[in-house]
């Protein structure tokens, strides 16, 4: 990044005497970086806020709009992980090939597209096409997460990717709140709400323009000059060296050799493990969040719009979410030992809830079940990360992760394409969440009994050593030291 580097030549070419004009190179680009941080976490505040988005589903099956449940579970929901799958590899190179900010700007767009079309829009045609645009929108947020990683040092990675994070949940937060709010207190119309949630994503787009393009990138736009050559990272050592010069030699190969070495990689047991739970427990998570304003719609079809209490459930479901992840970080445990464990009874946790949202007919007590799911995956979310990253480079972890979420997002689809679309058998709202359930079950069962597997092995292993150490301790009266022989022996010779 073009602070850091230019720090660093900066201080090579000054000569060691001059301590006047030493800290004027260290002080500017410091402050510039912090301003950067600041504004990007106030960009991922306000572009969260969307006061009308916990409403879109009752929006879509009310007055205004008048789409069947039928129409909205099996024909426009379906389009949102299509879209999803089939823009995500695409947008996940160009943010980097881009280097972020022009994907940032079509993420504002496609925010834009969203709300003009949930106004406008009075055809099924238009709400699936407004869905694709939301895929779009979900697989640029790499643009904003990935943003940070240009702007700062490597020894400030982990808290400055905190802050960003904290500001997008602060936005989720902040929004729902408010939706809440002018729907209950205000008795704002959901279309009313529309409106604002559209003039809230223009001005979003407004602070983008406004972002800084970062010079370099993590694969695509390495950083040239002797500055970042005495500090090569993994792109530059699977390049031969090459450091920051960018062949096309580098271009061609290093993805792929990269990707050969996920394939080493996949034999470490907890990175393996924590990988298969991002694929399928993130696909069943998203599954459940797709659908569960729809059950909640279906458990209490609402006569009165200030009854309907979306925007309350998800700001706590988001609180509890944030509260889940902090406390995740506190968790000390030998996790070689008891991942398997802890995995299975979250996610046997997780089905017993799925099966609770879809038998209660108490809304009250549905609500309570997804803010406790959504809070369990949000607790086991920042072990997997540190699980998975622990022992990679930052290159090597984008992409793991990258590759993660595209099978998530294809097992997804499949899911979607099986038991939701109306090609498919195009299950209503009930018989999908007992799948759900199903899929949770046999999940939670593979994980304790791997679980149980792990225990077996650790078992059999400590007997050997116990034996080795009764055994040591059983010689050691044996071992008499020779200061105490020497007089015994006198004794006996007397």
């Amino acid at each position: 990044m073009a602070p850091r580097i230019m720090l660093l030549s900066c201080c090579r070419a000054m000569p060691k005497n001059d301590g006047a004009k030493k800290p004027v190179p260290e002080k500017v680009p410091d402050q510039r970086w912090k301003l950067q941080v600041s504004y990007l976490c106030f960009y991922g505040f306000m572009t969260q806020i969307r006061p009308g988005e916990s409403f879109i589903t009752p929006y879509l099956l009310g007055t205004d709009k008048n789409f069947t449940k039928a129409e909205v579970t099996n024909a426009i929901t379906p389009v949102l992980s299509y879209s999803y799958m089939a823009v995500l590899v695409p947008i996940f190179l160009l943010t980097d090939y881009l280097r972020y900010k022009p994907v940032l700007v079509l993420q504002s767009l496609s925010h834009i597209s969203i709300w003009l079309l949930l106004v406008l829009g009075t055809s099924v045609l238009a709400m699936q096409l407004m869905e694709f645009f939301y895929g779009i929108t979900m697989a640029a947020r790499i643009a904003y997460s990935s943003y940070i990683f240009s702007l700062v040092a490597p020894s400030r990675y982990q808290r400055m990717a905190s802050y960003s994070r904290s500001a997008v949940l602060l936005g989720v937060f902040t929004s729902s709140v408010l939706g809440q709010l002018c729907v209950t207190l205000g008795g704002v119309r959901f279309l009313t709400l529309n409106y604002v949630s559209l003039g809230f994503v223009s001005f979003g787009l407004i602070l983008t323009l406004f972002l800084e393009r970062p010079r370099r990138s993590l694969f695509f736009n390495r950083p040239g000059g002797a500055g970042d050559a005495a500090v090569p990272t993994e792109l530059d050592r699977m390049a031969g060296g090459d450091g920051g010069r960018g062949t096309r030699g580098w271009q061609d190969m290093v993805l792929c050799r990269m990707l050969q070495e996920l394939g080493a990689l996949a034999r470490q047991p907890q990175l393996r493990l924590w990988s298969l739970w991002w694929v399928f427990n993130s696909a069943g998570y998203y599954l459940m969040l797709y659908y569960a304003h729809i059950l909640w719609n279906e458990i209490s079809p609402p006569t009165d719009n200030r009854r309907v209490y979306n925007g309350g459930v998800d700001a706590a479901s988001t609180l509890l979410g944030a509260v889940a992840s902090f406390a995740a970080g506190y968790v000390k445990i030998r996790w070689k030992l008891w991942s398997e464990l802890v995995i299975g009874v979250v996610t046997a946790f997780q089905a017993g809830l799925l099966l609770l949202m879809n038998s209660t007919t108490n809304i009250w007590l549905c609500y309570a079940a997804y803010i406790l799911f959504r809070g369990s995956h949000q607790f086991l979310v920042p072990i997997a990360i540190f699980q998975i990253a622990t022992s990679l480079s930052k290159e090597l972890c984008a992409l793991v992760f990258g590759v993660n979420t595209f099978f998530a997002t294809v097992l997804k689809t499949i899911i979607t394409i099986i038991v939701a679309d109306k090609r498919g058998l195009g299950l209503s709202v009930h018989p999908q969440f007992y799948v759900y359930f199903g899929y949770f079950t046999l999940l939670a069962v593979v994980y304790l009994l791997a679980a149980i597997r792990v225990g077996v092995q650790h078992s059999h292993r400590r007997q050997p050593v116990e034996l080795a150490l009764a055994k040591e301790l059983c010689q050691l009266p044996v071992k008499i030291p020779a200061q105490e022989k020497s007089p015994e022996a006198g004794t006996v010779r007397a």
